[in-house]
């Protein structure tokens, strides 16, 4: 098993793959930083390399953990051994469309994309996953294998989706975070003490992350049982409404979804 780029991604990875049973000296990771390298063998005990080719040396499955604008470089020069030892390569790369990948990597390689998200860091992510349609299952096997080791993973029927993903789940904690910390700084201006309308802003996100999780998913049901008709959350939603949050959000994650698109044709 190998990862390429020991950024906070692939150590969520590695640490999730850990907590999974995978022995340390199975793992190997590939980065350029020698205080990145340091860490990753300090807090994991993994093998790690400044050169990519002996990282994945022998390695069944290949991560690409690194920015979007640094996969060509990356991969070119690795495409005689993937070629020939074709393992499965699984790229979380913002935007980088399979057609590059396949370019880059050797046309006969197993490749399969993915995008997750930073709650991976603490086990909790969900990750978008992208594969050909005639992909082998045992890629597709391997690949689920490694990503589920952070959280849940859920399959996409296309390449383009993974656009949408990206826009909302790659970038969704952001926008959560931005309404909790407005909340929080809202509270503060009505008069409550600030590390209180921390702790109440923060508790609420979690909480009600968890309540979802646990139910049966129907968000606008469980928007409606917190309304009660005349009460309090009405009259926050109704100011909401008015202010067309629902139509800036989609603004939003258009334009994250764009963005992704952009990255696809400026570095693929």
């Amino acid at each position: 098993m190998a990862i390429v780029g020991g950024g906070n991604m692939g150590r969520a990875l590695i640490s999730g793959l850990l907590r999974r049973g995978m022995l340390p000296e199975d793992v190997c990771v590939a980065d350029l930083s020698r205080e990145a390298r340091a860490g990753l063998t300090r807090d994991f005990a993994v093998h790690a390399h400044e050169d990519a080719r002996a990282a994945i040396a022998g390695a069944a499955v290949i991560v690409i953990a690194v920015k979007p604008q640094e996969v060509a470089a990356l991969l070119a020069p690795l495409q005689p051994y993937l070629a020939q030892t074709r393992p499965v390569v699984v790229s979380i790369a913002a935007g980088i469309r399979m057609a590059s990948l396949h370019a880059w990597c050797g046309a006969e390689v197993p490749v399969v994309r993915a995008m997750p998200n930073r709650p991976a860091l603490i086990g909790a992510g969900v990750t978008g996953v992208f594969a050909q349609a005639g992909e082998s299952q045992t890629a597709r096997e391997a690949a689920a294998r490694v990503l589920s080791a952070v959280g849940e993973i859920v399959w996409l029927q296309n390449e383009d989706a993974l656009d949408v993903v990206t826009a909302l789940s790659g970038s969704g904690p952001a926008y959560l975070f931005l309404l909790s910390e407005a909340m929080m700084h809202a509270a503060v201006a009505l008069g409550l003490e600030s590390e209180a309308a921390r702790k109440l802003a923060v508790g609420t996100l979690y909480g009600a992350g968890l309540l979802a999780q646990a139910s049966d998913g129907d968000l606008a049901r469980l928007r409606a049982d917190v309304t009660s008709k005349g009460g309090t959350t009405e009259a926050a939603l109704k100011i909401f409404a008015a202010a067309d949050l629902s139509g800036t959000v989609m603004q939003a994650v258009q334009a994250a979804a764009h963005r992704s698109r952009e990255l696809a044709r400026q570095f693929g």
